[in-house]
């Protein structure tokens, strides 16, 4: 799980150009929208085409979406309870 945390905040820092991060700089637990890393809606579409292409996962409904995406640990369980890769 602490390798797929890892790969998941070096994800985010690359697609979301945080280029003065480090995996380090994020924390687990803290909100990914918000008052955490600040991301938006249209970076939520980001999170899903990530899921999508590298982890084989369809979030169908968007109520799901905002409990997945809560934090980097709620989005690496949720990846490794449903990865089709």
């Amino acid at each position: 799980m602490e390798d797929l945390i890892k790969e998941l905040k070096q994800e985010i820092i690359d697609e979301f150009n945080f280029e003065d991060m480090t995996a380090e700089d994020i924390d687990t637990e803290a909100p990914l929208f918000g008052e955490g890393l600040g991301l938006d809606s249209i970076d939520a579409l980001s999170l899903m085409v990530i899921l999508e292409k590298k982890y084989g996962i369809k979030i169908e409904d968007p109520k799901d979406g905002k409990k997945i995406f809560s934090t980097v640990r709620t989005l690496a369980e949720y990846i490794a309870a449903n990865r089709k890769q």
